[in-house]
């Protein structure tokens, strides 16, 4: 809880979103009177800031945290802006602003994504509040527990600019890099193969397009009964900082090997790709090959990209590591059984059961407990928009910045009734 008025209020920015939602909220913050700096450890950093007050890390990573302590003593910080809590320079800040009793703002892609984004304090994913907070806290803070919610909005999202800028990002990083050349990216493989892997996934759209149609059809209308496992980024932070599997190639042996063992024989298990998933790792091989192994050919698809709720309609049950995507699962009431820490993963919802059992009988959730838990997160932390779109980016600004300059975070607002109405249905679909 920050004590200073926003006049007051000196905000430190690091890495954001790819594209200009950092500048532009930090350039309405700027008419509340507060003031804003920016660190930036590449040039495609420095690329989307369009504000003064940039600050440029050129030295090597290790000198980040001095570096750090001196910004936020020279400039008298006082609230710390983040995307994502997990990444080594984002961490190693986190620990410096506690230290000092700053507030934190973290920001990461919506618990309920595609339609919102999520903003907590201090953490989010694993180290987010809602890890320790059980179904009964949430429903003691909601003021009608049990009341109905909107669906989400038919049509909403920004794939293409989030990848346009993903590209740019890096483009600029590989062949502009030269002030930072210290630089080293976080996600462990070289700038200008990310960059490459970015174009190609880019180029190969209208063919990854008629691939997906002809699986999806295939799908459809086979009349069998299926299973969807729902794959995510190796390199994503919230499979690494929160589960204890060392990459997707084990979770995909996982799944094949409790499918072989419980699944009955006429099931099938559909393979469903991240939507950013960009052939770092030979998804389809590595599948089509452990299914063979296993004596599962010809009952095993995979999918690549496209929309989530066209498989959700018909499917049996859902696997997940922990992505966000299982709760577009738990919303329809389809059981989901998950090997690594999430928000969602409380024992009313999530399945214990050995995977072979779970194939064979999934165990469904509870869902009247889903409903309040997903009331919850959209009276606090879930704000509706997005960061890569134009018409997400106004959305999100609407209610965001307000939210930042609250003297409690959405959890402690909401709980101690001094949380604003927050008009769900009418944001997201306006």
């Amino acid at each position: 809880m920050s004590p200073f008025p926003p006049s007051e209020r000196r905000f430190l920015f690091l890495q954001g979103p790819h594209g200009p939602f950092f500048s532009q909220l930090a350039r309405m913050l700027g008419r509340t009177g507060a003031r804003v700096w920016r660190v930036g450890f590449n040039r495609g950093d420095e690329h989307f800031w369009r504000l003064p007050g940039y600050v440029a890390h050129e030295a090597a990573p290790e000198d980040w945290p001095g570096h750090c302590a001196r910004l936020i003593e020279g400039h008298r910080i006082t609230d710390l802006v983040l995307y994502g809590d997990s990444r080594p320079i984002h961490a190693q800040a986190i620990r410096l602003a506690r230290a000092r009793g700053l507030t934190v703002h973290v920001f990461e892609e919506g618990y309920l994504r595609p339609y919102w984004v999520t903003y907590e304090r201090d953490g989010s994913n694993g180290n987010s509040r809602l890890m320790e907070m059980t179904v009964e806290d949430m429903r003691r803070a909601l003021v009608r527990p049990g009341a109905e919610m909107p669906l989400a909005p038919a049509h909403w999202g920004d794939m293409r600019e989030h990848m346009f800028y993903g590209a740019l990002y890096h483009f600029f990083v590989m062949a502009l890099n030269g002030r930072y050349r210290a630089f080293r990216p976080h996600r462990g493989i070289a700038v200008g193969r990310e960059f490459r892997l970015y174009l190609r996934r880019f180029l190969l759209m209208p063919w990854h397009r008629l691939e997906r149609a002809i699986v999806s059809r295939r799908v459809r209308r086979g009349g069998f009964p299926y299973h969807l496992v729902l794959l995510q980024l190796e390199h994503d932070a919230s499979f690494r900082a929160h589960s204890d599997l060392p990459s997707m190639a084990a979770f995909v042996d996982l799944c094949l090997d409790g499918f072989a063992r419980g699944a009955p024989g006429h099931h099938h298990l559909v393979f469903k790709a991240h939507p950013l998933e960009d052939g770092r790792i030979p998804l389809r091989r590595l599948i089509a090959r452990g299914a063979a192994g296993r004596g599962l050919a010809g009952r095993v698809h995979f999918m690549r990209g496209g929309k989530l709720s066209a498989l959700l309609g018909a499917a049996r049950a859902a696997v997940t590591v922990n992505s966000t995507a299982a709760q577009q699962a738990l919303w329809r009431g389809l059981p989901v059984r998950i090997f690594g820490r999430a928000v969602y993963g409380k024992p009313q919802f999530v399945s214990s059961q050995p995977l072979p059992e779970f194939f064979a009988a999934p165990a469904r959730p509870d869902i009247a407990a889903y409903r309040d838990f997903r009331h919850f997160l959209l009276e606090t932390s879930q704000v509706p928009g997005g960061f890569y779109s134009a018409r997400g980016r106004r959305q999100l600004l609407r209610q965001v910045v307000d939210m930042m300059l609250a003297a409690r975070d959405p959890y402690d607002a909401l709980a101690l009734g001094e949380a604003a109405p927050r008009q769900q249905l009418h944001a997201v679909s306006g």
